[in-house]
């Protein structure tokens, strides 16, 4: 009985093997590259007149675990950030990945120090994620303070021009926006957006603001060829997917993430930040 067909057989065993391993490298690849910075500007009716525009910075979705989001990747993204001069940071939740993949789990101390290094004038604001949630919260809340950021948890900041309301995880069943918006009123006139870590909160905001920041999709981070996103974990499908939306007259932004969740991939979802300038509408 003659070999070479069950040669042929392992030969292309071997060649399919080695295209998986490519795939996979490649994807890991992507998962661990700086992220892109997306930029967009939104013309608001009543900014305050002399007042100059604002750069408002969006992350999302830090995850910060081993192997793909160590504390020190999140540093030096930090740092080439800080590069932007960005005059608010908003992250939309999501610092920690608990994944079954990770190689390791960090300390809330951990986690958060990278982000003490941001360097903005009006500061630092984070909205939690599930993610935050399913780990150690309260940790988590303490660790970040003690960094000078403030977490907003359906609670609300001034900010120079801007009204800031967070909105605590919409996922996770803890977000509260008629508390969220009243604790916006409570701080009197000013522009207001609202950073959430889920853009599923949008349909239940009952009136527009001048923007929403949110994440929470990736981006579908692993988006195949022809079959598209695996899942965007929205009840929403893909109404809120990703980037620069318009919903219903309402503005938002959904970034895709610096980190990963379950798997340490990312196919046609590079890691993203956005740099939003909120101004006054150009005549």
């Amino acid at each position: 009985m003659s070999t070479r067909p069950r040669w042929r057989w392992r030969r292309w065993v071997a060649l399919l093997a080695l295209l998986g391993v490519a795939i996979l490298a490649r994807g890991y690849w992507n998962s661990t590259r700086d992220p892109i910075v997306r930029t967009a500007t939104v013309a608001v009716a009543d900014w305050p007149k002399g007042q100059a525009p604002l750069h408002v910075l969006l992350l999302s979705d830090t995850h910060v675990a081993g192997p793909d989001m160590p504390p020190e990747r999140l540093a030096r993204i930090v740092g080439e950030l800080n590069r932007l001069k960005p005059d608010l940071v908003l992250i939309a939740g999501d610092l920690v990945s608990e994944k079954r993949t990770a190689t390791h789990i960090y300390t809330p101390a951990e986690i958060v120090a990278p982000l003490g290094r941001f360097k903005a004038p009006l500061g630092v604001v984070v909205a939690p994620g599930n993610h935050d949630h399913w780990f150690r919260p309260d940790a988590l809340r303490g660790a970040l303070e003690k960094q000078g950021l403030r977490v907003l948890q359906n609670e609300a900041v001034k900010l120079g021009p801007l009204v800031v309301g967070g909105v605590d995880d919409d996922f996770s069943g803890h977000d509260d926006i008629p508390k969220t918006l009243a604790a916006m009123d409570a701080l009197g006139p000013g522009v207001p957006v609202i950073v959430s870590h889920s853009p599923d909160v949008v349909p239940d905001i009952p009136r527009r603001v001048a923007a929403v920041f949110a994440g929470h999709t990736h981006c579908g981070q692993i988006r195949l060829p022809v079959v598209g996103a695996l899942t965007y974990v929205s009840r929403y499908g893909s109404r809120f997917a990703c980037g620069d939306i318009t919903d219903k007259g309402q503005r938002l932004f959904v970034g895709a993430g610096l980190g990963t969740s379950v798997l340490p991939l990312r196919f046609n979802t590079p890691p993203d930040v956005w740099l939003v300038t909120l101004g006054p509408k150009v005549a």
